[in-house]
């Protein structure tokens, strides 16, 4: 078996002190206006979460599920589940989307929230560069950050319908690096890596990150920026009702006609 990504102990951890919601609500509010956008009634919601009592909240009339590796979701159970900034924990995505489709009723909406692209590239860099100044190494520290391609491709791996995934960039700004730590210590997205270093850091690895950082992102006003990227993939439980590509080789117009441009064959005489 590939190694574990996640210290789901760890993380349980992290969000049981957690007390800054401020992304999940962005989330939450990206989420809502999505749904006034299908203009759809939904009967069933369910919402995989981290943070159940925000959610229960900004949802009061979803049935709230723990963000686990097995999900406490029964089949065809719900015609909307709201996977809710959690899945960048998850060591197997694809199996929790799965999960989330075999939910699904027929035609039932899934979106899913995650951290992913360049989320974290300014502290990434730092913290590589003082450790291997330091060590001459590096240990896991931040997640790895899917791409919005690739991320697309785990809702056509799980067999959802009409896959769209697409991606929110949002610049926060702090005092200093030591408060973004802070901040991500208080979201309970502190690091909870199964292969991270157990020991604590060294003093001047800290030291000479917070000053690179610094040095290469201090803003005109004198804070510095922390990127973040909130990716959302939408899919659809298949059903009959839901259109179907055509047959290649079905087509009863020529593209040309529509264009009213002058088709040309091709010279195959060279093949």
């Amino acid at each position: 078996m590939p190694p574990r990504l996640t210290d789901r102990a760890a993380l349980q951890r992290n969000r049981a002190r957690a007390d800054a919601m401020f992304l999940q609500a962005t989330a939450a509010d990206d989420v809502h206006e999505r749904l006034i956008e299908v203009n759809r009634t939904f009967t069933a919601p369910a919402v995989v979460t981290g943070f159940p009592n925000a959610w229960a909240e900004w949802m009061p009339s979803a049935t709230i599920v723990e963000d686990t590796e097995t999900l406490d979701l029964h089949e065809t159970s719900h015609d909307l589940i709201i996977h809710a900034l959690s899945l960048h924990w998850a060591d197997d995505p694809i199996g929790q989307l799965v999960q989330c489709r075999r939910a699904l009723k027929p035609d039932g909406l899934l979106i899913a929230t995650l951290f992913a692209g360049q989320t974290l590239h300014e502290l990434r860099s730092v913290l590589a560069e003082a450790e291997v100044a330091q060590t001459g190494g590096l240990s896991p520290r931040i997640l790895p950050m899917g791409e919005v391609r690739d991320l697309g491709g785990l809702l056509q791996r799980a067999s959802f319908a009409l896959p769209v995934a697409d991606m929110m960039p949002l610049t926060v700004t702090y005092d200093s690096p030591i408060h973004l730590m802070r901040d991500l210590r208080a979201m309970g997205e502190g690091n909870a890596m199964q292969q991270r270093q157990r020991m604590p850091t060294r003093r001047k690895i800290f030291a000479q990150a917070m000053s690179r950082y610094d040095e290469t992102f201090k803003m005109d006003d004198g804070r510095i920026p922390a990127t973040f990227e909130i990716a959302t993939l939408t899919g659809w439980a298949p059903a009959d009702s839901q259109q179907q590509p055509l047959r290649p080789g079905s087509a009863t117009h020529r593209l040309s006609d529509a264009l009213g441009t002058q088709e040309t064959p091709l010279d195959r005489s060279n093949d």
